[in-house]
């Protein structure tokens, strides 16, 4: 207590500015409601003007001089207002409150009790300063404590009881944090008028006042970060939804489209859909990420895309096809390709249209490329559009037998097809029976 004593006046002047500083911050941030904005600016504003008057009557204490004469009397009059005037304005930060955060649209009756001691306690503060109810003035210019000084305290104290109740009443309504230091921010201004009560001459109340108000500024403070951190977590659960649509009707696109593909060959109805389930458990086998295993299944379901520019003809052909036909229909990797390359998020679409009929020991087509630098994307697509192709009714012959198309994934490694791609078809083949 020593040391408050010796430094109160530094203390007073610190806590001042940083009241001061807070309320232009609080005036400046946009995001608060505006009714919290305006209480809690002018809670700290009065916290200001309490201490720098505090301050100014303990440094005319005794001065005898004209100018000591009316500081000191303003100066202890405005003390007793202003902590009144915070007292009231906690009143309306909690009905403030409770409208936000409980829904209690009516005032409660303990806050309208609040009230009413706030024009109780203004109208005796008016009286005093006419009568000495609470203090008076010796001949040195010096404050004095009257016989009636304790009812100063029961008005605040009893807004306080007031106060607190209506938080209990309300706590299971608000944010367990919040309720919590409220109580708290209640309590401490109650204790620090017991002690100043005992302690004359030191302004533990007032001090205590400015910190329960600054606590209040952190309150605010929490209510934005709260705010800000649900308002994030709607953002991503809202972005997740659009991911989430924007990926099904993806796909669903995807489908319809590849269905129209295979609606062109009544032999291959089905093709393009099997094809991209059997390269998915490819790439999975592969050990490829669950991205790049959702890219391989798309652009297998779009891998004949091409064949929608070719003539029915050639592609409904019963038998066999005549080398003039088989280079129109060679033509539907690169139609694909400039169908598919349009779609600039996904250009892995136009890879898998493109180089799915490459070779890996590099005759295949359009481009004759061979092994590494056919993308892993179509060296995948090669072995499960072969896979269905051997084991799928074709209009020149039918599905062929399980050893024989095993038979030709073995003598096609590291020829038609990628050895580690078609190692994995063989286990696939061998799991499924």
């Amino acid at each position: 207590m020593s040391f408050i004593v010796a430094h109160q006046l530094n203390i007073m002047l610190f806590m001042c500015g940083m009241c001061g500083i807070l309320a232009v911050m609080t005036v400046l941030t946009e995001s608060l409601p505006n009714t919290t904005k305006s209480v809690l600016a002018s809670m700290e504003i009065f916290a200001m003007l309490l201490l720098y008057f505090d301050r100014l009557s303990y440094i005319y204490k005794g001065d005898g001089s004209a100018l000591g004469f009316y500081v000191v009397r303003i100066s202890n009059g405005m003390v007793y207002f202003l902590q009144l005037m915070i007292t009231c304005l906690v009143t309306r930060y909690l009905s403030d409150l409770y409208k936000n955060e409980a829904g209690v649209r009516r005032l409660p009756k303990q806050l309208m009790a609040c009230d009413i001691l706030f024009v109780v306690g203004f109208i005796l503060i008016i009286v005093s300063q006419f009568t000495g109810l609470y203090y008076t003035f010796d001949e040195n210019n010096r404050y004095q404590r009257a016989p009636f000084h304790f009812i100063c305290y029961v008005i605040p104290f009893l807004m306080v009881l007031f106060q607190g109740w209506s938080v209990l009443k309300f706590r299971r309504k608000i944010r367990r944090r919040i309720a919590y230091s409220i109580m708290v921010c209640i309590a401490l201004p109650t204790v620090a008028s017991v002690l100043q009560f005992f302690f004359y001459g030191v302004s533990i109340t007032n001090i205590t006042m400015a910190a329960v108000v600054i606590i209040y500024y952190t309150h605010a403070l929490y209510y934005l970060s709260e705010a800000a951190r649900r308002a994030r977590l709607h953002e991503l659960e809202m972005l997740k939804i659009t991911q989430k649509k924007e990926s099904a009707m993806f796909e669903q696109t995807a489908e319809a489209l590849a269905n129209a593909i295979d609606a062109k060959d009544k032999y291959t109805r089905g093709h393009s859909a099997r094809v991209a389930l059997y390269s998915r458990q490819i790439a999975k086998k592969a050990g490829l990420t669950d991205k790049k295993c959702n890219q391989v299944y798309f652009a297998a379901l779009l891998h004949d895309v091409g064949k929608i520019g070719i003539r029915n003809d050639i592609i409904n052909k019963v038998g066999r096809l005549t080398d003039s036909e088989y280079e129109q229909i060679k033509k539907h990797s690169v139609l694909g390709e400039q169908i598919l390359s349009s779609i600039k998020q996904a250009p892995f679409l136009s890879v898998g249209a493109r180089y799915h009929h490459e070779r890996y020991d590099g005759r295949g087509y359009p481009d004759g490329i061979a092994g590494e630098e056919i993308p892993e994307i179509a060296r995948i697509i090669a072995v499960a559009d072969a896979f269905d192709a051997m084991t799928s009714m074709r209009s020149y012959r039918k599905p062929l037998e399980k050893e024989t198309v095993r038979l030709e994934l073995i003598n096609g490694s590291g020829t038609q097809f990628d050895p580690r791609f078609s190692e994995i078809m063989l286990e696939i083949m061998k799991e499924e029976g």
